[in-house]
């Protein structure tokens, strides 16, 4: 026995109480968790009191195998529970230094110090609150239908994923001789949209994140003589304009990509022409192909530029943050989703790429196996279909990151049941001895630079 009986029956069974031979689930902690969480988050990295009490959460499942400190605050959370195979689940737990704006209750009031040492604000503005508090519900259920299913179960949280380093830390403290190896990973992320709608699909569904900082060498003179310097500001917005023609002119129309200049540093004086000028891009692709092509055309136009200005020394670039595309398995969406529309009937519908990045791809890719990654929608039904018949989605809708950005409770449930159900039909599945994702990322060359080493920021 993997699973006896459907995943869908089985999750039902136990938040209603009306299996035979265990007793319901106990989820009534899970409101007063999330409102506590979202009072208090942390900024990456610094996620100590957010760490600590998932740990003592954990410690109420004393069959449970837990792990602390891994790549800084991370935890893992193993039930070996007979032959079967081995399903590994992901969250991250960070927060982001956002002044909430929601008005609620239970908004945060907190304040952190922040890597520069400055005191600022912090807010749960990307859900990660909800993400920590599903998937200790999701735990919660499979601890009480254990005798339903076989195989091993690992419950990861993962600290720092906004800043890109949380699943690498990971990874390279050893996560990966910490847990069995997975046949399988799974994670999910709460964004705009009907709440309690589960969005899932195969292929691309999040953009690779290549962040890019590039410094320009002119030579420095007093302003009222640019003639005998080489001015890096006019060199910087020759720089800028001609990164444009990237996308619009070197991309096909059918591929999606960004290259977007982010920010400019240049001179602190009005009186002096500055040495040098710094320009950060974010670059964002869904294919390896274009993204590397991009990568080679940023650096051709940036030399080119540089030399037809008269510049004595060649640009140099430093590479951030660098993140693969969230690729979602075809054989892994084929055995989950349709539990997924067993359990959630008209809720559960394709998912639409999303040009934000993620750092989860790195915790599979890192053990070889396979992965799907899922979201579900956290706003209030009311709210979406007045925004939606006024078309002002874009407007009225606050997004992942925004100050507003506030999850409705109501879906907890939904982000709960849609981990469990999916963590039960891959134990379900009998997955292949060795079995690997056809990932073109897992082995994407990232320019010679290091990859998922930096911190920078790509949600």
């Amino acid at each position: 026995m993997s699973v006896s009986g459907s995943p869908s029956q089985i999750v039902q069974s136990a938040v209603n109480g009306a299996g035979q031979d265990a007793p319901a689930a106990d989820l009534s902690w899970q409101l007063d968790l999330y409102k506590d969480l979202h009072r208090r988050p942390e900024l990456s990295g610094a996620e100590r009191e957010t760490a600590a009490r998932i740990t003592a959460e954990l410690a109420r499942f004393s069959d449970w195998e837990v792990t602390t400190g891994i790549g800084g605050y991370g935890i893992t959370a193993v039930l070996r529970n007979g032959e079967g195979p081995t399903v590994l689940y992901r969250a991250d737990f960070d927060g982001l230094p956002v002044t909430e704006a929601t008005g609620v209750p239970y908004a945060s009031t907190h304040s952190q110090l922040n890597a520069d040492g400055q005191q600022v604000m912090t807010m749960h503005a990307c859900g990660h609150d909800a993400h920590t508090v599903s998937a200790l519900g999701a735990l919660e259920i499979l601890d009480t239908t254990r005798a339903d299913w076989s195989g091993t179960v690992i419950i990861l949280f993962q600290p720092a994923e906004e800043i890109a380093i949380g699943a690498h830390g990971m990874v390279t403290d050893g996560l990966c001789d910490l847990v069995p190896r997975p046949d399988v990973c799974l994670d999910q992320h709460v964004l705009p949209g009907p709440a309690g709608t589960v969005y899932c699909s195969p292929g691309p569904m999040t953009t690779s994140s290549t962040t890019i900082e590039i410094t320009l060498f002119g030579r420095g003179a007093h302003a009222s003589m640019p003639h005998r310097g080489v001015d890096p500001v006019v060199l910087t917005a020759a720089v800028v304009m001609k990164l444009q023609t990237i996308v619009s002119r070197e991309l096909p129309p059918n591929e999606f990509g960004v290259v977007t200049v982010a920010s400019i540093e240049a001179g602190k004086a009005s009186n002096v022409i500055p040495d040098s000028a710094k320009i950060a891009l974010s670059c964002r692709f869904y294919s390896e192909r274009w993204r590397l092509k991009a990568v080679e055309s940023i650096k051709r136009i940036v030399r080119a530029e540089a030399v037809a200005a008269g510049c004595e020394r060649e640009p140099e670039f430093r590479f951030l943050g660098l993140l693969a595309a969230t690729d979602n398995d075809d054989g892994v969406f084929a055995v989950v989703r349709p539990h997924f529309d067993e359990h959630f009937g008209a809720d559960s519908q394709d998912m639409e790429p999303w040009t934000a990045s993620e750092d989860f791809p790195v915790i599979p890719n890192a053990f070889g196996c396979p992965y799907l990654f899922w979201t579900v929608g956290i706003t209030p039904r009311r709210q979406w279909a007045r925004a939606e018949a006024a078309g002002r989605l874009d407007i009225d809708i606050p997004s992942n990151h925004n100050p507003g950005f506030l999850p409705d409770p109501a879906s907890l449930p939904v982000t709960t049941e849609s981990a469990a159900v999916a963590v039960l039909a891959c134990l379900a599945h009998q997955w292949l001895p060795g079995e690997l994702p056809d990932d073109e990322w897992a082995t994407a060359d990232w320019a010679g630079e290091p990859t998922q080493s930096a911190a920078a920021a790509t949600d």
